[in-house]
């Protein structure tokens, strides 16, 4: 990159030999430029996987905790090892990517997803699996960080990252849709993981070869202090919310809470310091940025706290199997798929921080048409909450993406990718843990059921307040 700050491939155009006028070695000449199709097609298909990784423990928790004889207690692990993960390094990772090589951090986290996936599958205690998820988490945020910052390389158009941003935002969708049901299909929860790890190595492999590379290195040191403040002020507050849900006024949650507290101040300090900051705290003056980031954490409290919490519901209080659970949730999930892909032919016409008002809108309409169903006892009477939902969590899945890399400048497009994941994936604790608190202290499933579907209702209202808020020219 020149010293402008402009996005760059990682070398400078073919010179020539000073003597003799010949090309230069080949390890000197520039990377050719990127194949828009085909870094769409592995960005995509890598962030599905990723997706359908995370998700994949809501249809196999118990079978897998019966296998690794997890105790109720410990359960939550076998789900939040992966947010762990992800929360701690997404912002890491995203500055890695600009400064360091996209394509770099892309084919390592999509290798090291397959890897890790595979050691999941053959763990045989509670403590090796959910090391392998958290390893999974960390895998992911290299990936799908890396993932928009090389689709804004591959489409610099306007026009061109729109269509860009809104596939890669279905799927999102199709990860979170098709991963449920793919692995419920699998009789075994090992063989499940054991596929999509090998899926993961060869879209690992697929993208060495077809990718270029492109980075915007800044002038100075790594953010070492940034990173070694950040990541562990992270890993206190998920684990603080995982541990809540046995009790809040705990000592070792009130101590991950002041651990989380007191290393965060020390980042902010540090960020203020540092000659190339992790993050631009300046960025949060910028209503777009502040838009964008809070769109990431409403989205997790809001709506993946709730999606998260229902098929335990229905499990339990339906007595649906899981592959029905499957089923039902893949009418929310799915429609979130095709209307993401479709969001783009309108976004010309709506910005996207009104198209995520808009679908934090549905999803609030959504829930509320759920009320009452669980005490009715009546899966049926879901499905029209599910399917307004399932287009409002189209429309943020569109938006979000496009809103992260719009709300930085283009060569910092990982970094705001991996601020507002951060974001998303402390919310998705954070959700999860309020709505299992709320839901368990109502008296009876349909009422705690009832209570968590108003609570993430009011959630999605306090949202579209925040993502229409104007921008200050």
């Amino acid at each position: 990159m020149s010293d402008t700050g402009t996005d760059s491939p990682t070398t400078p155009p073919a010179p020539t030999t000073a003597a003799t006028g010949t090309p230069a070695p080949l390890a000197e000449r520039a990377s050719p430029p990127p194949h828009p199709g085909r870094t769409l097609a592995l960005t995509s298909a890598a962030t599905a996987v990723a997706l359908m990784t995370y998700t994949a423990p809501l249809v196999t928790l118990p079978d897998t905790a019966a296998a690794l004889h997890t105790p109720l207690s410990a359960q939550a692990w076998l789900i939040n090892g992966t947010p762990l993960g992800l929360a701690a390094l997404l912002l890491v990772a995203g500055s890695l990517a600009d400064d360091y090589g996209r394509r770099r951090l892309f084919v390592s986290g999509t290798l090291a997803l397959g890897v890790t996936t595979v050691l999941g599958a053959l763990a045989s205690t509670t403590w090796l699996f959910t090391l392998a998820r958290i390893a999974q988490g960390a895998a992911s945020a290299a990936l799908l960080t890396s993932s928009l910052g090389l689709l804004v390389h591959a489409f610099p158009t306007p026009a061109g990252r729109l269509r860009a941003t809104g596939v890669w935002g279905a799927f999102v969708s199709g990860g979170i849709a098709v991963g449920p049901v793919l692995v419920g299909a699998i009789p075994d929860w090992r063989l499940a993981y054991g596929g999509l790890g090998a899926a993961a190595l060869v879209v690992a492999g697929l993208g060495a070869r077809a990718l270029t590379e492109s980075r915007s290195p800044r002038d100075g040191r790594p953010d070492l202090a940034g990173a070694l403040t950040f990541a562990p002020a992270l890993v206190a507050l998920v684990a603080a919310l995982t541990l809540g849900r046995d009790g809040w006024l705990r000592a070792p949650v009130g101590l991950l809470l002041a651990a989380a507290v007191l290393l965060a101040g020390l980042f902010v300090v540090v960020e203020r310091r540092a000659a190339t900051p992790m993050i631009d705290l300046s960025l949060l003056r910028r209503p777009l940025f502040l838009a964008s980031s809070a769109g990431g954490l409403f989205t997790g409290l809001s709506v993946i706290g709730l999606f998260s919490f229902l098929p335990t519901v229905l499990q339990r209080a339906l007595g649906l199997s899981p592959m029905d659970t499957a089923l039902l949730s893949l009418v929310w999930a799915g429609l979130a798929f095709a209307v993401a892909l479709q969001a783009r032919r309108f976004a010309h016409r709506v910005s996207p921080r009104h198209q995520l008002a808009a679908g934090f809108a549905l999803h609030g309409i959504g829930v509320l048409t759920m009320l009452g169903a669980v005490d009715a006892g009546s899966w049926a009477r879901l499905l029209p909450g599910l399917v307004v939902a399932g287009v409002g969590s189209g429309l943020l899945n569109a938006a979000l993406p496009l809103l992260a890399v719009e709300s930085v400048p283009a060569a910092r497009a990982a970094m705001g990718s991996g601020a507002q994941q951060t974001f998303r994936y402390i919310g998705s604790c954070a959700g999860v843990a309020l709505t299992i608190a709320i839901a368990t202290s109502a008296g009876s499933p349909g009422a705690g059921t009832d209570v968590a579907l108003w609570v993430s209702a009011g959630l999605a209202a306090v949202a579209v307040l925040v993502g229409t808020v104007r921008e200050r020219h």
